[in-house]
């Protein structure tokens, strides 16, 4: 069978990250989380100081750049990928709200986008991967054989992540929460590089009232049908 990549974009919360671990765990293929790089960046902003409220200092985090290595090991016993920033796992810290609230500023910077991108191109050069992100189908593999555009209503993603948060120990607020997705959304579709948008040739996938069970059988079928193409 031959080996593609699989792009899966789509809304913040959508459960991107979950569906593509399952995917690609499913069909032996790797998984490569490229929200998470650009997560890694903004920690990576937070903890040198490059964070004045909510506002990034552009020039200085434009000069750290070369500073900054994402890398991604797997997971011994769940075969997921773990998030490595400078060597050091990173995984949880970038999924705190405190990153939440800068990741779409961060990832809008031109500079930044152009560094993760390339970085993701060389991921994807032996193919039989499964990458999900804003602009994966769109900008960073246009010629994917496999495109999927995940959505869900903002009321559905804000509960979804107030679950995980809730899950981890924290103590969340729902209408915080709500508003970040909502600016979320907003930042992402209106940035001037790689907006957010659902490439021509993707499937849609609105997953509001989809079990994760039945989000698996639908995207392992798609798989089977192009694949045998």
């Amino acid at each position: 069978m031959k080996k593609i990549i699989i792009a899966v974009d789509g809304f913040s919360s959508c459960g991107k990250s979950t569906m593509a671990k399952a995917l690609a765990r499913s069909v032996g293929y790797l998984y490569f989380d490229s929200g998470a790089m650009y997560r890694a960046v903004a920690l990576f902003c937070l903890e040198n100081g490059l964070v004045q409220g909510e506002t990034i200092a552009v020039e200085e985090l434009r000069e750290k750049m070369p500073q900054i290595r994402i890398t991604f090991e797997a997971d011994p016993e769940t075969k997921n990928s773990i998030t490595f920033l400078n060597g050091k796992n990173v995984e949880s810290e970038i999924r705190s709200l405190r990153v939440s609230r800068i990741v779409s500023q961060v990832a809008a910077l031109d500079f930044v986008r152009t560094d993760m991108i390339a970085q993701q191109r060389e991921m994807g050069k032996a193919k039989g991967i499964v990458m999900d992100g804003r602009d994966i189908g769109t900008t960073v593999f246009p010629d994917a054989e496999m495109k999927v555009f995940v959505t869900a209503s903002a009321e559905v993603r804000a509960q979804r992540r107030y679950d995980e948060l809730t899950a981890r120990g924290d103590n969340p607020n729902f209408q915080e929460i709500l508003e970040n997705v909502l600016q979320r959304d907003h930042i992402d579709q209106t940035r001037e590089v790689s907006p957010l948008r659902k490439a021509d040739d993707a499937i849609l996938l609105d997953n509001s009232n989809m079990t994760r069970e039945e989000q698996q059988e639908w995207l392992c079928e798609k798989f089977k049908e192009i694949t045998a193409e």
